[in-house]
């Protein structure tokens, strides 16, 4: 059930990448045709550079669901059954804490941006625009606690993430 959910869940994180990287190219798209024809958008700029920061945040969620990040997989993989575990669990805890500062110190942030809007886009708040830092430390959170049970199950076993080809962090 857990990893049904996972999937599940992984599959939406893959949805909303797709639809933001679309967006993205669209948007940047009708930018350059604007500018070719010599009307260029005062706003294509910094909407392009929200776009590429939200596909960031949310690409970490989703690489968080397939833990797909940076690690150090041989290191861990050299340690014994019981080490590795305890060492996968006392990373996955670690990583959640972080997020868990990330996601509140962002909310915190939203607070002090509330009044603030976007430059070329007045109408538009930048407290809206960086909710991403609260929302993508949420989800990252989500597919930690979501893929940790596996991690560790395969940390026990000896199916680590240097036998696996599994990404670590």
């Amino acid at each position: 059930m857990l990893n049904e959910l996972r999937a599940r869940y992984e599959r939406l994180l893959e949805w909303i990448v797709i639809a933001l990287m679309a967006v993205l190219a669209i948007e940047v798209t009708v930018g350059v045709v604007f500018r070719t024809f010599g009307g260029a958008l005062v706003w294509y700029d910094e909407v392009a550079a929200i776009l590429l920061a939200w596909l960031t945040f949310y690409g970490s969620a989703l690489a968080s669901a397939k833990r797909a990040h940076i690690g150090c997989p041989e290191v861990v993989a050299m340690l014994p059954a019981g080490a590795r575990a305890s060492f996968r669990v006392l990373a996955d805890v670690l990583t959640v804490a972080f997020f868990l500062v990330v996601g509140w110190s962002g909310y915190a942030v939203l607070e002090v941006l509330g009044g603030d809007n976007l430059v070329s886009l007045p109408q538009v708040s930048v407290a809206w625009v960086q909710s991403v830092v609260p929302v993508s430390a949420v989800l990252i959170i989500v597919a930690e606690l979501l893929t940790m049970p596996g991690a560790v199950a395969r940390a026990r076993a000896g199916r680590g993430a240097a036998q696996t080809g599994e990404a670590s962090h």
